[in-house]
Order: C-alpha cells, then sequence, then structure tokens
C-alpha cells in the first residue's frame, strides 16, 4: 500500500489496495494504519453493498443506528415544516443512508460530532462510502483529532474535566433536524467520561459535541454552558487539529469514531450527494482516563 498523509497529525489516503479484495495482512496493515492515521481515504474502489459490510466487520460487529431500532417501533415523525432530505427505501438495518436531494434543506452532519455519540456504547468507526458527489465539488469534510484538543488544554483545564462526565442526548440531534419521538418510543440516551482513555492506544481524549452533548455533570448549568460553549468553538476554529477530504465518486472514508470528531460541508445546495455508511460496534463503553491511570 502506498501510504500520503493529509496532515502530520490526522489523516492518511491509502492507494494500491482494493478493499474488496483483501489479504489478512492487507487487514493488519489497515488496522496499524487506523489508530495512527485516525482517519483513512481509500479512493477508486467498487464495493457492492456486501463488501462494504465485510470490510467494516474486520473491524468489529457492525452498529446498528438507533434511527433503525426505532423505525422498529413505528417510525419517528418529523415536523411537517422542516424538509429533511429524504432517504432511499433500505430495509438493511446495517447500512444508513445519506441521499441529499437537490431541494433539501438540510443534511447530515452538518455540525461538529462524533457519530451517536448518545449511545452507551457508541461505535468505535464509521466507514462512509461515497458513490455520487456534487456537480459543484461541494461536500467536502472536516475531521479534528480529539487526542490534540485534549492535549492543547491548559493543565487547569485538564484537571477540572479529569473527573467529570457529560450527559449525551440523542433527542437534542433529532430536534436539529426537525424529528420528534412518538408517544412510547425512546432514543439513546447515555452519561461519558469528559476524557476518556483509548481502548487501544492509551491515550486521553476530548469526548463533548454540540450534537449531542447535553450538558457536563455535577456543576451548575450556567457553568456548564461556559465550558461546552468554550469547547466546541475551540474545537471548531482550531485548524492544527483538522483534516479536510474532498470527496470523488467511490471513495470510503473511515475514521475513528472515539478520538475523531467529523463536519459535513454543506456547500452544494441545490445539488445532490449519495452515500452509505456502515460503523462498528466497539466492545465496551467509554472508560474515564483518570481511573486507567
Amino acid at each position: 500500500m502506498l501510504v500520503t498523509p493529509i496532515t502530520p497529525i490526522i489523516g492518511a489516503e491509502i492507494s494500491e489496495v482494493s478493499l474488496a479484495n483483501l489479504s489478512a495482512a492487507d487487514v493488519a496493515q489497515i488496522k496499524k494504519l487506523f489508530l495512527t492515521h485516525m482517519v483513512l481515504v481509500f479512493r477508486n474502489q467498487e464495493l457492492t453493498r456486501e463488501q462494504h459490510k465485510a470490510f467494516g466487520r474486520n473491524f468489529g460487529k457492525l452498529h446498528i443506528h438507533p434511527s433503525k431500532r426505532s423505525a422498529d417501533k413505528g417510525g419517528m415523525e418529523r415536523d411537517e415544516h422542516r424538509d429533511q432530505n429524504k432517504t432511499i427505501e433500505n430495509d438493511d438495518p446495517e447500512l444508513f443512508i445519506i441521499d441529499t436531494k437537490p431541494d433539501a434543506k438540510q443534511s447530515n452532519g452538518e455540525a461538529w460530532h462524533s457519530d451517536v455519540s448518545c449511545e452507551e456504547i457508541p461505535p468505535l468507526a464509521s466507514l462512509l462510502y461515497v458513490t455520487k458527489t456534487p456537480e459543484n465539488d461541494g461536500g467536502d469534510t472536516m475531521f479534528a483529532n480529539m487526542y490534540e484538543a485534549y492535549d492543547a488544554l491548559s493543565d487547569d483545564l485538564k484537571t477540572l474535566l479529569m473527573n467529570k462526565s457529560a450527559f449525551h442526548d440523542g433527542e437534542i440531534d433529532l430536534r436539529n433536524y426537525g424529528i420528534r419521538l412518538k408517544p412510547g418510543q425512546v432514543y439513546p440516551k447515555a452519561s461519558h467520561p469528559v476524557i476518556p482513555v483509548h481502548p487501544e492506544t492509551n491515550r486521553p481524549y476530548l469526548f463533548v459535541n454540540g450534537s449531542f452533548t447535553s450538558h457536563i455533570e455535577g456543576v451548575e448549568k450556567w457553568e456548564s454552558d461556559m465550558l461546552l460553549e468554550g469547547l466546541h468553538r475551540f474545537v471548531a476554529a482550531s485548524p492544527k487539529l483538522q483534516c479536510r477530504v474532498k470527496w470523488a465518486k467511490n471513495t470510503l472514508t473511515m475514521w475513528d469514531n472515539r478520538c475523531v470528531q467529523h463536519h459535513a460541508i454543506r456547500d452544494y445546495v441545490g445539488y445532490s450527494r449519495y452515500g452509505e455508511r456502515v460503523s462498528v460496534l466497539a466492545e465496551h463503553r467509554p472508560r474515564a482516563f483518570l481511573q486507567a491511570k
């Protein structure tokens, strides 16, 4: 494989490899590169849905998105005044479809976030395979290294956050898309350490995001709001933490959902974009770095 870093601290393009025909040695090398670079971009891949899922299973059991689980209970209602992008019919619970129409008012992932961090056990990785890009060449995705975000905090702020937990509420994200639950339905909510430890690298990282994190527990609301607003702004306004991936047809990008946040840039209103995502379920919920020391 040919490995070309995107930035010195996050992201790499991997070429000279077919994800549909991997040897055991290939998989082992990709796993090492994944832990090193956190965001891996594979271009010119011709994958069926089953091949896409098979590649994901090299990293663990596939995650089923909570919207699929809610659909089993009768689906979720959408506010009529909100025009969210429509998705094509898909009965495969392991696939999350991103089908943005030209007239869509919103698209998926338009704010910095970790995928469904509201889950008791959030996904360890997401693998998005894009087969249609906007004709105006828009639709890039930004990724941020949350190891580096933690390292950049002052010692005093690290000490303050080290023993704190934050509440992640999936309904916050639903409301952003004009979706409300029907009576009797539930959507994931979970408390996670603000500073967890990565289970494979043993490095601490920052784990709060604007799409799902409701509040930091154990402090007054105004203090929580101040801290979260500052942390969110810091991540969004720090290019040194980030890399930018430009999509092309038949590109698969995978990222470590534990120590990476991402943000889908919506600069293609009037054009369409299509991709399919599978995510990999972690084995355990996030564990506080303080407890691992």
